[in-house]
């Protein structure tokens, strides 16, 4: 079965960017996060569907 979420920290991995730029990520507006009490997880699937639609449309982001 593959996750469903990801922590901070796989993003971090995943992405290749820092861990504070990848909690300064996740305050970014639009973002897909899922807080379950003090916890951040990212949806996997939100996640691929954000990152196509700001590679479709070039927008830059601001993190």
């Amino acid at each position: 079965m593959n996750k469903m979420t990801i922590s901070v920290q796989e993003l971090s991995a995943q992405m290749g960017i820092s861990l504070a730029k990848a909690y300064e990520l996740t305050r970014k507006p639009g973002f897909p996060v899922l807080r379950v009490g003090t916890r951040i997880l990212i949806p996997v699937d939100s996640l691929h569907e954000w990152l196509s639609a700001t590679a479709r449309t070039g927008q830059k982001t601001e993190w």
